[in-house]
């Protein structure tokens, strides 16, 4: 049943809007496709479906590292729930459903291999070696901006250059911290100034919505995949019926709290109290939130995995650190491409891309890296720093599928 709010209608990022210029903006003009019928945003969707970063969600943990089994959500169907959940909301409010799927969409894309430990060992790396944090919500900005490249009409590739608005979404994407009625914030700040997670809220109403489905969608799925994986106990699930009981629900899963807050956060928000859910179904996304954290984000049976992921990702972080030669990097990783092909040579291949084209020496260039019109953020190499940062960037993009595989390469002799 449509609840059909829509008082949103006249603060959506739609043409009309006093503020709509700023929203589409880009860092740089995208090239013109004079028969594109599609809105900035819906290009931004598309170009965001279309790029690699996107396509190894699939294959990146969401909360539990099984990658042989079929039923157990990936970041990339975690994903299509916000999505799901936030154009639902977006247009029963009269909000931009294109701005709230391009946001929703690419709001993971700066995730770690192996979920949030492996978020964890990088932050961990990135404070030792450079002196500042890592995290997701910064890390999906920096891609979309540095790292993530789509050919244009002459198969030239270059940066995604999205809009203002998405690329804002993004980084303000953070649901760790408990909140009701959220509102955007005033300030059209440069995005590069969050140093942390969570600091800014998102600057539209369509961002809000994404922040808060991203909360509604996991922590239903969460617990579907602890069933499936027997991590919660029959004295657990009858905790979570108790709970179900309490707030006249006769089970506590996915469709259950996607269907319920949906129409609460529809029925109770305005542009006066925000973007909220009532208080009896706060209270409930707290409670069934609290129960997540203390009985399967902490459950000891994910200490195994936290070990190996810790020593996966170090492990390559060494190897590759260990090959820095200044400006030379690019003929060291190829000669040491000899042992290791695919961690080597492939990482030289990317990282070439990244580089000055003054480095295109004969055994350091490719087609690829000829045809590569983006960004040069790693310049010549000049400073170890430079190097982590590039490494860091490397092993962040990463499937857990393909980071196991050149661990392995490691481990084989």
């Amino acid at each position: 049943m449509s609840i059909s709010n829509g008082s949103f209608q006249n603060f959506a990022a739609r043409e009309g809007n006093p503020g709509y210029e700023k929203l589409i903006a880009r860092q740089t003009e995208l090239y013109h496709k004079p028969n594109d019928c599609r809105d900035p945003f819906e290009r931004d969707y598309t170009r965001i479906l279309h790029s690699l970063a996107y396509r190894r969600l699939k294959h990146k943990t969401q909360v539990f590292f099984n990658i042989e089994n079929d039923h157990i959500c990936t970041r990339m169907e975690h994903v299509a729930h916000v999505e799901s959940v936030s154009t639902t909301i977006a247009k029963e409010l009269g909000l931009s459903i294109e701005l709230t799927r391009a946001i929703a969409i690419g709001h993971d894309l700066g995730h770690a291999p192996f979920g949030h430990q492996g978020e964890r060992e990088l932050d961990a790396l990135s404070r030792r070696y450079l002196g500042k944090s890592f995290f997701h919500e910064k890390n999906g900005l920096h891609f979309v901006d540095d790292i993530e490249l789509l050919e244009d009409d002459y198969r030239v590739q270059r940066n995604l250059d999205l809009t203002y608005a998405v690329r804002d979404g993004i980084i303000s994407h953070c649901g760790e911290v408990d909140e009701n009625g959220l509102r955007p914030r005033q300030e059209y700040i440069d995005l590069h100034d969050f140093t942390e997670c969570g600091q800014y809220q998102p600057y539209t109403w369509e961002g809000c919505v994404v922040k808060l489905s991203d909360k509604i969608a996991y922590v239903g799925r969460d617990i579907e995949d602890a069933i499936r994986l027997k991590f919660l106990t029959k004295e657990n699930q009858e905790q979570l019926a108790d709970l179900a009981k309490a707030y006249d629900n006769r089970a506590i899963n996915t469709t259950v709290i996607i269907h319920n807050m949906i129409y609460d956060v529809c029925a109770n928000s305005s542009p006066e109290k925000g973007v909220c859910l009532s208080q009896q179904f706060y209270d409930q996304l707290k409670e069934i939130k609290e129960f997540n954290y203390r009985y399967i984000y902490r459950n000891p049976r994910l200490t195994p995995f936290t070990e190996y992921a810790k020593v996966v990702i170090t492990q390559i972080f060494s190897v590759l650190l260990d090959a820095y030669d200044g400006e030379d990097t690019l003929s060291e990783l190829r000669r040491r491409a000899e042992i290791y092909p695919e961690l080597m040579g492939a990482f030289a291949d990317w990282l070439s891309k990244y580089c000055d084209t003054e480095m295109n020496f004969f055994d350091n260039i490719t087609e690829k890296t000829v045809k590569c019109g983006n960004k040069k953020i790693y310049g010549r190499l000049e400073t170890e720093e430079i190097y982590v940062g590039a490494i860091l960037d490397y092993i962040s993009g990463m499937s857990d599928n393909y980071c196991i595989r050149v661990f392995n390469e490691l481990i084989t002799y």
